[in-house]
């Protein structure tokens, strides 16, 4: 059921029919470490074994076991094994959509204090993933992914978020030029015409907001939508044409460097 990759990884991957929730991810890596990627959505993670270190807006974190690990969308981090044992961890990634008008204000909290110190929240979110795994009705998974999403909300919206500068709205104007336009892709010169700005200031902007330049958040967001695809029961070579990448290779190269499986061992562990 789950495909190994060098025999260092094993991953289970789902694509619930539930409104909110975009992918449950279960993987054991012992020598896969992420590169500086971002997401589209959220991602609460909780480790099983061993433990995670991490970088989240160029910020030094771990992730325990005692913890619910909150990484908000698009900021910049990476992950790799604190320890030579590596870790076991379960990841449930999240629509902004489901913390409704908050969803904006409460990234900054989130990269301010990733880590959610709360037995009640690490228990509820265990039980989603259960439900999931259990093939649970709709019903099931929409409820207790409705007490994960009020107990988190509780944690962050008390906080408040820096204000943004002027020069992080025109990184906010291509970020959502890039997520409009994942398959196609868009030229600098596009970009730069958008927000009226010079392209190497535009740049520069761009990767001080978010940690990354552009071009590898729009990779990652082709990543994602290949994910999507393969979920949904695609071949990799159809989720490779559908998410914007030249070919099959073209999107093995970059999907194994940031989730450490090939496309084909993610479709076998999907369930």
């Amino acid at each position: 059921m789950v495909g190994p990759f060098r025999h260092t990884a094993r991953v289970a991957a789902w694509a619930p029919s539930v409104e909110g929730i975009r992918e449950v991810f279960h993987a054991h890596f012992t020598d896969h470490a992420y590169p500086l990627h971002t997401h589209e959505t959220w991602a609460l993670l909780i480790v099983d074994h061993g433990a995670v270190r991490y970088i989240l807006h160029r910020h030094d974190h771990g992730a325990l076991r005692s913890v619910v690990t909150v990484l908000p969308p698009h900021v910049a981090h990476d992950g790799s094994a604190a320890t030579s044992h590596g870790f076991r961890k379960r990841v449930v990634y999240l629509d902004s959509a489901v913390f409704g008008m908050d969803a904006e204000r409460l990234i900054g909290p989130a990269v301010d204090r990733p880590s959610v110190r709360d037995v009640w929240l690490c228990r509820r979110l265990h039980h989603l993933h259960t439900t999931v795994a259990m093939k649970g009705e709709g019903l099931a998974v929409e409820s207790e992914l409705a007490l994960v999403v009020d107990r988190l909300r509780k944690h962050l919206r008390h906080a408040t978020a820096p204000p943004r500068r002027h020069d992080g709205k025109l990184a906010r104007v291509l970020r959502e030029l890039l997520d409009a336009r994942v398959v196609p892709g868009v030229t600098l010169e596009e970009s730069a015409r958008q927000p009226h700005t010079h392209r190497a200031h535009l740049v520069r902007t761009f990767g001080r907001e978010y940690g990354a330049p552009p071009h590898r958040c729009l990779t990652q967001r082709r990543i994602e939508l290949a994910r999507r695809h393969i979920l949904a029961g695609s071949t990799c070579a159809e989720a490779a044409a559908s998410a914007g990448f030249y070919d099959q290779a073209h999107l093995t190269r970059h999907f194994t460097r940031l989730l450490g499986v090939t496309p084909s061992a993610y479709a076998r562990g999907r369930r």
